[in-house]
């Protein structure tokens, strides 16, 4: 029988301050992620603990709601996909307060639920710059994860990718890019799409479409990525 979900947030918050680093701290300030609710746990104890936990939907939301930076990283790696609500991914959207919250969240759980499509298409519209990030976070963790998911899926967001490489703030053009060369990644008729759109974009008058299509154009004609693809055709022909 389980403890009750207090005893086990405070034995993993106990765990979690022995893992404690101030060195871990201090790096973290030269990528861009707020210390100031952080322990300074590497991501790799993080996973190590996660592991020893289990799926925990309820030990996750209350990991969540400490608002430290390291139980929330647990809460993505520990929560159940299938037990996550709508409600849920705004309400852990809302708080975003960093990119490494937003992408890990996104590619190891919001991916997973069945609200993914919906939630990018919402967060695309979001005025915050993390919860903007967000959408095309979780698009290009889709497109990476979601085995199942048809093409057309991926291209009614393309619009949405286009149209907000207009944003100039650094988070969200990235996210941008990343989402953009994902979806061009997945398939052979989406990459020609992506291509397309991102040499489109390359000619924009705007400097951070300009960033974003030349960018993306010049990944995903790389000789890696057209490495990628001819696998793809390839295992294609082999039916």
């Amino acid at each position: 029988m389980k403890r009750p979900v207090r005893e086990r947030v405070s034995a993993v918050i106990a765990m979690l301050r022995r893992k404690a680093s101030k060195r871990n701290v201090e790096g973290m300030a030269r990528y861009g992620i707020p210390s100031g609710n952080a322990l300074g746990v590497s991501v790799g104890d993080l996973r190590k603990l996660a592991k020893t936990l289990g799926r925990d939907h309820d030990l996750a939301e209350a990991l969540w709601d400490t608002g430290i930076y390291e139980a929330r990283m647990l809460a993505s790696f520990v929560d159940d996909p299938a037990r996550v609500t709508p409600a849920q991914m705004d309400r852990w959207c809302r708080d975003f307060d960093s990119w490494a919250i937003v992408d890990t969240v996104c590619f190891h759980l919001f991916d997973k639920t069945p609200h993914g499509f919906r939630k990018a298409a919402q967060w695309s519209r979001s005025r915050g710059e993390f919860q903007k990030r967000a959408a095309f976070a979780l698009l290009a963790s889709l497109a990476a994860h979601d085995r199942e998911a048809p093409d057309e899926h991926f291209r009614k967001r393309l619009p949405l990718i286009e149209k907000a490489a207009k944003d100039e703030r650094n988070f969200v053009k990235k996210g941008v890019l990343w989402a953009l060369r994902a979806v061009g990644e997945r398939s052979l008729t989406l990459h020609a799409e992506a291509v397309a759109m991102a040499r489109r974009l390359a000619t924009s008058t705007d400097s951070s479409a300009r960033w974003v299509g030349a960018s993306a154009a010049r990944e995903l004609t790389s000789k890696a990525a057209t490495k990628r693809l001819t696998a793809k055709r390839k295992a294609l022909a082999r039916g």
